[in-house]
């Protein structure tokens, strides 16, 4: 008989241990040892007799010769043609389109629309192809189908995007498209509904709540998810399945299991948005076929999630409007630009020590531009609360947003106005230097086609000359406050205005 051993495996990061402790040896994180029993089997007899076996064998063969491996140079290159998914946003942070065969791994919070957009292409996908599986294992058929009428999901061969009129079309109207649903939770099951069905996309939702029977622990746990995955995998590769695999996030942000899970798939994806606002950003982290750090941009609205084809337009508010503390800077997300209005406000503070708060920006970055601006332009800031915030909360995280934001502070600071027609792109060193960034030529062109007339960019930059934008080019970041704010404060246009008002 077998003998059976209990061995410690960690939630977080997959590694195993002999004995419980309180904090994993290998990640430092404390109460993530699972308890976990191993069959006995005889891989190790299996090792040995491999060592074994080649110790007898001294005498070396004459020449080397290969056995199944193949030499790089007779690899054939055949370029695989992509699947349009039916979104652009979806394509573009998958490199160009869903590669045949290849995994998918997206995670985000609870709500936040995975399965929502996972069904949507479904049924994008069932347009085009003719067997496309979806498998939950967290819905029964009966809600998802009331979710998919919600969406439109086999609605009319028209207009398949109108969903108001789909109670005054005839039968003969309705397209059916080839989706398959699957509500299961059994391993064996899905995988036997692969190889029989054969689709060319499959969507698992999800991996945490798919069980496989031979092992004893529960669904969702380390083993459960590291082999129910591998499965998942051996069959999508052998059959050339398109696999979506819909991953829970932790309270920290990270997709739960180990972290083996994300290096099996070819593709992640993280789903992200803030609940109080109705825009989400589809972020890749991880792409073999494609460029890390792409985002694509949805809408939620009532019928599903919409593609947002100007996402610039999204994340400005109200850029017209004349009012102190704000600066317009051009974000680079992948090889997308995203122009971006920052508000910043400065006000004496009511505690001994003052207050710092940012809602889209770096705190770090927010305490090292306070520190640059009291210490080499001579702003005492120390003294007063400062709040930073993106319009729209979008989360931007990159140095190229230094030079926008320092200004805003000190627009705040001073009482004025930064011209709404001028971007500031620049990252600020220690010493108050204004440093280069990459990708300059994408940002200036993506702020001419939205109408801006001046950018505010780091002295050497190179840049081109027929963008229709006037550039200029500042080596301090005490250069950049005075080309940015050459008008009068608030309170100066008031009182100008208060005095006309007074003589007629």
């Amino acid at each position: 008989m077998a003998k059976t051993r209990t061995v410690y495996i960690c939630s977080s990061c997959g590694a195993e241990s002999s004995q419980w402790f309180g904090k994993c040896p290998s990640c430092n994180v404390y109460g993530t040892l699972e308890e976990q029993i191993i069959n006995g089997n005889n891989n190790g007899n299996a090792r040995a007799g491999w060592q074994s076996q080649s110790n007898n064998h001294q005498k070396k063969p004459t020449s080397a010769q290969p056995r199944i491996s193949v030499k790089f140079s007779d690899i054939t290159e055949e370029e695989q043609p992509r699947m349009n998914s039916g979104y652009q946003e979806l394509d573009r942070v998958l490199g160009g389109g869903i590669v045949p065969g290849s995994l998918v791994l997206i995670g985000g919070d609870p709500g936040i629309g995975k399965s929502t957009l996972l069904l949507q292409t479904a049924n994008q996908l069932s347009l085009r192809f003719p067997r496309i599986l979806y498998v939950s294992a967290e819905e029964s058929g009966q809600q998802i189908k009331l979710r998919a009428s919600r969406l439109g999901v086999g609605v009319t061969k028209e207009n398949p995007n109108d969903v108001s009129n789909n109670n005054h079309t005839s039968e003969s109207d309705v397209f059916e498209p080839n989706l398959y649903i699957l509500a299961e939770t059994d391993l064996e099951e899905i995988l036997r509904e692969l190889e029989s069905l054969r689709p060319q996309v499959a969507i698992i939702d999800s991996i945490q709540t798919l069980h496989y029977a031979t092992l004893n622990s529960a669904p969702g746990s380390v083993s459960q998810v590291r082999e129910c995955t591998s499965a998942l995998m051996q069959v999508a590769k052998r059959e050339n399945i398109t696999l979506f695999i819909v991953g829970h996030v932790t309270k920290e942000g990270a997709i739960a299991g180990p972290r083996v899970l994300e290096h099996l798939v070819d593709t992640v994806l993280y789903f992200e948005g803030d609940r109080y606002a109705s825009h989400r950003l589809l972020r890749s982290v991880k792409n073999r076929f494609g460029a890390t750090h792409e985002i694509g941009i949805f809408e939620m609205v009532d019928h599903g999630l919409d593609e947002v084809s100007n996402p610039s337009e999204l994340f400005l508010s109200n850029r017209d409007e004349l009012s102190p503390g704000t600066a317009t800077i051009v974000s680079c997300e992948g090889t997308r630009s995203l122009v971006v209005e920052l508000q910043a406000l400065v006000s004496p503070t009511s505690y001994t020590s003052p207050r710092r708060s940012t809602t889209g920006v770096d705190y770090n970055r927010l305490q090292q531009i306070l520190a640059v601006l009291e210490k080499r332009v001579g702003i005492p800031l120390s003294k007063l609360d400062a709040y930073v915030a993106s319009a729209g909360g979008l989360g931007v995280e990159e140095p190229a947003a230094d030079l926008g934001m320092a200004i805003a502070i000190v627009a705040s600071f001073r009482d004025r106005v930064v011209d709404p027609r001028t971007v500031l792109i620049g990252e600020i060193g220690l010493g108050g230097q204004v440093r280069l960034v990459s990708q300059m030529e994408l940002r200036l062109k993506e702020a001419a086609k939205l109408g801006f007339k001046r950018a505010i960019v780091p002295k050497g930059q190179v840049y081109p000359t027929d963008i229709g934008l006037e550039v200029i080019t500042v080596a301090k970041v005490i250069d950049a406050i005075v080309v940015a704010m050459p008008g009068n404060s608030m309170n100066e246009e008031n009182n100008d205005d208060e005095s006309e008002n007074d003589k007629n």
